[in-house]
């Protein structure tokens, strides 16, 4: 079985392209999600946040994602101890959740893939392309945040043009070209 990697930046469509895959039957691992599950429900996890964040990390046994989310995008020590964290039990999962697999090929989609370094694990990876202007838009949509906010979120990010040129594929997400016919040519490919 293959593993392929699907990353892009915030705001790229990551997750409307595996949307697209998942209707053709490839299983996807979806890391981000994973990693807030984990955050909540593994007590190993949970007690190393509180050791290292102090209690407040979590209000009424619920993660208290704002307060973490400013701790990290705020400071970079803080946000690789927080993936230092995080990784590892995300990565522990995934390799669980792709034992039970039996597809040809699966998905691991990752904002962060090439940043925490998990794109060694993999086979090759899908890079979602979009231009900034149009990620920014569609965040300020989808998350009602500040362009502050978002442009903090993007600088802990890897420039879009590294992470294409590291990746086997490229999928533009960009609302003029069509993505069906991209995501069927990278999953033909992928069968064979």
């Amino acid at each position: 079985m293959k593993k392929i990697g699907l990353t892009g930046n915030i705001g790229s469509g990551k997750t409307t392209i595996s949307n697209v895959f998942r209707t053709l039957g490839v299983p996807v691992f979806y890391a981000d999600d994973e990693a807030k599950r984990l955050m909540v429900e593994d007590e190993n996890l949970k007690n190393e946040l509180i050791s290292v964040f102090g209690a407040e990390v979590f209000v009424e046994n619920t993660l208290n994602r704002k307060y973490l989310s400013e701790l990290a995008f705020n400071d970079e020590n803080v946000l690789q101890t927080l993936n230092n964290l995080v990784h590892p039990a995300v990565q522990n999962s995934f390799n669980n959740w792709c034992q039970k697999q039996s597809a040809q090929y699966i998905l691991k989609e990752a904002a962060i893939l090439f940043e925490s370094g998990s794109y060694k694990e993999l086979d090759a990876v899908i890079c979602v392309k979009c231009p900034k202007p149009k990620r920014v838009e569609r965040i300020m949509k989808r998350d009602s945040v500040t362009l502050e906010q978002i442009e903090s979120r993007m600088s802990k990010q890897w420039d879009e043009e590294k992470k294409c040129s590291l990746s086997q594929y490229i999928i533009r997400n960009d609302d003029e070209s069509l993505v069906i016919p991209q995501v069927l040519e990278i999953h033909k490919e992928l069968l064979k």
